[in-house]
């Protein structure tokens, strides 16, 4: 079996070392690692796989001893710079950031949901939002047997969705500190605010969701409204969303179509207090649904209660998934 070199471009960061971890989990046929950083950060020593490996300060010359993939999560500028100099060293790059994402020729890839654009890359292939990658197994699950007609996202992220920064002022503020990454103490509030705001009213990360969606889902034309939530929890991000079909549907067998699908579980017995919870969520790669009811306001409507790891499913483990896709 070939051997391949991997690339880890911000292995420092929040996404980058949950990222090493889910390689040592994953054990795909990778011979070499590189670990790649900012000026500030190189030279740091990670323990990975079993030995240390020295973290390498990213220049324009880093790609240049030649990689079969990398793994990009240090931003977005970052992205724009460096990844176009690794694709013309015949590297294909997994990238975090949204630099790529809605760009034509960069497919937009969860691989439960759309395996088959990873093949239409030139080189580069995008890692949606973290919110919409645990929205789109379920969406596709079901868009599958029962054509989806509207979709209503109303999303409670965790503070690690902003990076350190975020779980810093989470922490910062309970006790008594003022925030700084966030315009109030996250300890204290839900803040329907993430990302800048645009000049429709929404903001970035909601229209992320619907272009994001409606790409994966290849439904340019889906209907779509979002309200993205930043609330005080570590990790894992939990979404309502409210689904109507275009065809009807018996609940046991939107249940068990949910069962079936590839990378979902279904927690979903309210009788007995069972549903999805961050906590339960946390250091799992799979996407958690429970509280699925019909919405009795419109013909064949569906609610959803959605859950999932944002920093593993929603970012790191995605990546390499999409990788050990290339590879087999």
């Amino acid at each position: 079996m070939k051997k391949y070199k991997l690339a880890i471009v911000g292995a420092t960061g929040v996404v980058g070392r949950s990222a090493l971890q889910v390689l040592e989990e994953m054990k795909l046929p990778i011979s070499e690692y590189k670990l790649f950083a900012s000026k500030n950060s190189a030279s740091k020593k990670i323990k990975f796989l079993g030995s240390e490996y020295t973290v390498y300060e990213l220049d324009e010359h880093s790609f240049d001893e030649g990689f079969d993939f990398a793994i990009f999560s240090a931003g977005g500028d970052i992205s724009k710079k460096y990844a176009p100099i690794a694709v013309s060293k015949n590297c294909i790059v997994v990238d975090n950031s949204s630099v790529f994402r809605m760009e034509e020729d960069v497919p937009l890839v969860v691989p439960e949901v759309n395996p088959e654009d990873i093949f239409s890359n030139n080189g580069i292939i995008s890692n949606p939002n973290c919110s919409t990658i645990q929205a789109v197994l379920p969406l596709k699950a079901l868009d599958n047997v029962y054509s989806i007609k509207r979709i209503i996202y109303s999303t409670y992220q965790a503070v690690s969705g902003a990076g350190k920064n975020g779980i810093d002022d989470l922490n910062n503020t309970l006790n008594g500190l003022d925030p700084k990454k966030f315009p109030y103490a996250i300890s204290k509030s839900c803040i329907p605010h993430i990302d800048i705001f645009l000049d429709n009213g929404y903001t970035k990360e909601e229209m992320k969701m619907i272009n994001e969606t409606r790409k994966i889902l290849h439904k340019p034309d889906l209907k779509i409204t979002a309200t993205a939530v930043r609330v005080p929890i570590l990790n894992s991000h939990s979404e309502s969303i409210n689904i109507e079909f275009e065809n009807p549907f018996i609940l046991s067998d939107v249940k068990k179509c949910l069962e079936n699908f590839p990378g979902i579980i279904v927690l979903d017995e309210p009788s007995n207090n069972i549903y999805p919870l961050s906590e339960k969520a946390n250091g799992k790669d799979e996407v958690f649904v429970g509280r699925i009811r019909r919405d009795e306001s419109v013909e064949n409507g569906l609610n959803l209660w959605v859950v999932a790891d944002n920093i593993r499913k929603g970012a790191a483990s995605n990546a390499v998934q999409i990788i050990k896709k290339l590879i087999n």
